[in-house]
């Protein structure tokens, strides 16, 4: 698998046009990517499910250990970070002590960095985990991933691990009751034989109507940036994306380009 991969567990500080200065932590592995989607544009590569069991994680204590360690250092060196971004080598609420690190997350925050927002960068699918669902219901800010209109562009684009069903992630996005921001990758081009394109009237249309039952505080829209894994994917334009972002606006819902 090639990709783009993140080979610490706290990397940072990056600075980032939605976040600020951003911290970012990484609760995967540095050497591969751990993720239950596998998205045709993902710039840590493709994923490879059949060893995501296998895979080997930093225990719940190496990662807060890191984090104390590595937050007191930098709290010393006189940095005032505006979030600390969980996202990294995959799917963060994939780890099995996610709960726990948001906590001890938390508690470093109010200590050494009091007026930074903590934020998860996730891909929507485990909402449902009643310990995932905590930890997010504690932070800040939750950037949730919500890519596609129809259940078969859904399946098109993120590839997703076992049979996960839109309609359910749209459900259990609507249960943050508008605490959430949701980001959206656009994209178009024929890969493996079939054409993929989430900015059809069609498309776009139905993630509409996902956002209206939503109703995110702000709405966050992207071309892609990077080299993909998969072949053929077009750039789609900032003007093409403005036009979508204001579709979005006429809910009544902030809507961000990021072209």
């Amino acid at each position: 698998m090639s990709g783009f991969l993140f080979d610490d567990i706290v990397f940072g500080p990056v600075k980032s046009r939605r976040f600020g200065v951003s911290l970012g932590v990484n609760l995967l592995p540095e050497t591969r990517k751990i993720c239950n989607f596998n998205c045709v544009y993902c710039e840590c590569g493709l994923s490879d499910y059949k060893h995501n069991s296998s895979a080997r994680l930093h225990s719940t204590e190496e990662i807060n250990n890191n984090l104390t360690l590595r937050f007191e250092q930098l709290a010393s060196e006189g940095l005032k970070p505006d979030n600390i971004t969980f996202a990294g080598n995959g799917e963060p609420t994939l780890h099995p002590g996610f709960n726990e690190i948001i906590d001890h997350t938390i508690a470093l925050r109010n200590r050494l960095f009091s007026k930074a927002m903590i934020t998860v960068l996730s891909n929507s699918t485990r909402l449902n985990v009643p310990e995932v669902r905590a930890a997010l219901d504690k932070i800040d800010n939750n950037v949730l991933k919500l890519d596609a209109g129809s259940q078969e562009m859904f399946y098109l684009i993120n590839r997703p691990a076992g049979n996960l069903n839109i309609e359910n992630i749209v459900k259990e996005l609507c249960s943050f009751n508008g605490k959430l921001s949701i980001q959206t990758l656009f994209l178009r081009g024929e890969i493996n034989g079939r054409m993929v394109d989430n900015t059809t009237d069609q498309e776009v249309d139905l993630w509409l109507s996902h956002l209206n039952k939503i109703k995110p505080e702000r709405v966050m829209l992207y071309p892609i940036e990077r080299a993909t894994p998969e072949q053929g994917i077009e750039k789609i334009s900032r003007e093409e994306l403005q036009r979508i972002a204001d579709k979005v606006a006429s809910l009544n819902i902030v809507a961000e380009v990021f072209a």
